[in-house]
């Protein structure tokens, strides 16, 4: 398993366990709503545009609803943005993004920051349609995903910058877990299916 990070503060954003669509400046990365309760999964769709996130009070049991990619990461909402202020974070966040990738990836510079404006200028237009999203560290000046429905108004999808993001590779079960606030036994039986060649390799080589 992939788990995409922050690559400016090492924040989990999401994994290659949804469906993922990649441009040359973005990933799209589809989600759904879920209800969890009592810290498992939910797969049933909630439907509707409801709030990224929200807590159902007066039951025994917490529930929560939401969207899965916010809710397995602990993404957290952050104050929705006007024009000025999404730019003054568009033009600081390049930046900092451009910084770190001539240290990182120094050959992404120049596509980086050929392509970033056009998309900054693309997403003006759909601001008042966004939930702003950052990593569990609520650090602002990060990378953000950005909230938005498809047309049949039930299916969640974020948008992210591909270049202020980080790949990282699952070597064992511990690490993949930790990319869940609240993984269901479902979940963790997924993972250690799909990390068992890797032990097996690592038996193996050792």
């Amino acid at each position: 398993m992939i788990i995409y990070k922050d690559l400016l503060t090492g924040d989990e954003m999401f994994s290659d366990i949804y469906k993922i669509e990649e441009t040359e400046m973005m990933f799209i990365v589809e989600g759904k709503m879920i209800s969890r309760s009592d810290g498992d999964i939910d797969d049933s769709l909630i439907g509707g545009n409801a709030s990224a996130e929200c807590q159902e009070e007066g039951t025994e049991s917490t529930s929560v609803s939401g969207v899965d990619i916010v809710l397995n990461h602990k993404l957290q909402e952050m104050p929705a943005m006007d024009k000025k202020q999404f730019l003054s974070y568009a033009k600081d966040y390049m930046k900092a993004v451009k910084k770190k990738l001539e240290e990182v990836n120094p050959d992404r510079v120049e596509a980086f920051m050929a392509g970033a404006p056009g998309e900054v200028k693309k997403m003006v237009g759909k601001l008042k349609d966004y939930q702003f999203f950052s990593g569990e560290s609520m650090n602002a000046d990060g990378a953000m995903g950005f909230l938005d429905f498809r047309e049949d108004g039930i299916t969640p999808f974020m948008v992210f910058f591909k270049d202020g993001l980080e790949r990282e590779k699952c070597v064992s079960v511990a690490v993949c877990l930790s990319a869940f606030a609240h993984p269901s036994p479902r979940l963790q039986q997924h993972l250690l299916i799909d990390l068992e060649p890797v032990f097996v390799a690592s038996r193996f080589a050792n």
